[in-house]
């Protein structure tokens, strides 16, 4: 698993070869969705009372959380990426040399609070759980494209499990378990954090305000890294998780409970089978549902998140495969999974290798 900042292992590699200098005054700008739909962005600080926070017992368990949807008309304030706080954190403790509002200034393609577009009997969810250390916004160009496509899309900011959270009273925390992490249950704090999320956005007094109706039926969950090995216990935990994405993580759960819910495991080369993760080939006899497993070529860890193409275009990519093709690459097959298992939409890319897409490769052990 990934500790340090977002573009430190990049930057060190590249500083010992001197073949590229990074960009100080670059403009980082996540690529465009490629649905139909303008796209909202709501935040919301939800708090678990009376669960107390497992990292930090002192208080009640709180998460940031951000709400992507398609919106009728956007508003007049883009969305920013991350708040300047967030961005100083993330980056000063090994990346100095980047300006330290770096990620605060990053273009998206969302506005905050538009009026949201609904839809007959409620709106697809999409759950997004990030990588242990990473920030929700990591995230943030999957959930643009899936809510271009007509989902609502809900990333979860697992309170001290990242480098930087900020909350709307002004103060900032940081990643507390990380000197002392406890993966097994890091996960089962995420599985409970995912139901309480669930709750929050789907209960009679829905905390979404001015938000539309979510489709409890169609709920499907997408974790990078410590994220997505949290997909199984959410799914063990909760019944309203319908499918799930592991990108790139280990799987950590107890390996002789059947899951029958659709997965999909999405990885980079270290992921194919007999590779450098046993956890995956025991997993994969223990999903007796729909299932696929796939690992795409020249890509690293970091590489399933927006750091791919926004490292690329500060001059440090991240992996040998182009910052903006992995990124094609990573919303085609994720888009093309929750369209088949919440849409119930046919779409061959999870049929079989495409030559649209020669780096991915499909696996059956």
């Amino acid at each position: 698993m990934w500790r340090r900042t977002a573009l430190v292992g990049a930057v060190l590699a590249l500083a010992l070869t001197g073949t590229t200098v990074a960009r100080a005054d670059a403009t980082l700008t996540l690529a465009e969705p490629s649905g139909p739909h303008r796209i909202g962005r709501a935040v919301l600080h939800l708090t678990d009372t009376g669960r107390p926070d497992p990292w930090v017992p002192a208080g009640d368990r709180e998460l940031m959380v951000s709400l992507w949807y398609p919106a009728r008309t956007p508003s007049k304030v883009p969305a920013p990426y991350m708040t300047p706080a967030e961005s100083k954190l993330y980056l000063e403790a090994d990346q100095p040399d980047l300006p330290s509002d770096l990620f605060s200034k990053v273009v998206t393609h969302s506005t905050v609070d538009a009026e949201p577009l609904r839809e007959r009997g409620g709106l697809p969810l999409v759950v997004l759980s990030p990588g242990f250390g990473l920030p929700r916004a990591t995230l943030t160009g999957l959930a643009e494209e899936l809510a271009s496509r007509g989902y609502a899309v809900a990333g979860i900011g697992h309170n001290y499990e990242a480098a930087a959270t900020s909350f709307p009273d002004g103060h900032t925390t940081s990643c507390v378990v990380c000197a002392d992490r406890d993966y097994p249950r890091i996960g089962a704090v995420r599985a409970e954090d995912v139901s309480f999320v669930l709750d929050q956005l789907t209960g009679r007094h829905p905390a979404w305000p001015g938000g539309v109706p979510i489709d409890t039926g169609r709920t499907a969950m997408i974790g990078h890294s410590a994220g997505g090995f949290s997909t199984i216990p959410a799914m063990l935990r909760d019944p309203r998780v319908k499918a799930a994405v592991n990108m790139d993580g280990n799987f950590r759960y107890p390996n002789d409970i059947p899951v029958d819910r659709p997965m999909l495991m999405l990885g980079g080369p270290g992921h194919v089978p007999a590779g450098q993760d046993p956890t995956w080939g025991k997993t994969w006899t223990q999903l007796t549902g729909w299932k696929r497993w796939l690992t795409v070529d020249d890509i690293g860890h970091l590489s399933f998140t927006d750091l791919a193409p926004l490292a690329e275009q500060q001059g440090i990519p991240l992996q040998h495969l182009d910052g903006a093709r992995v990124d094609t690459i990573i919303r085609a097959y994720l888009t093309a999974f929750v369209d088949t298992h919440l849409r119930h939409t046919s779409t061959p890319l999870l049929n079989g290798p495409s030559p649209c897409f020669p780096e991915v490769h499909f696996h059956r052990p």
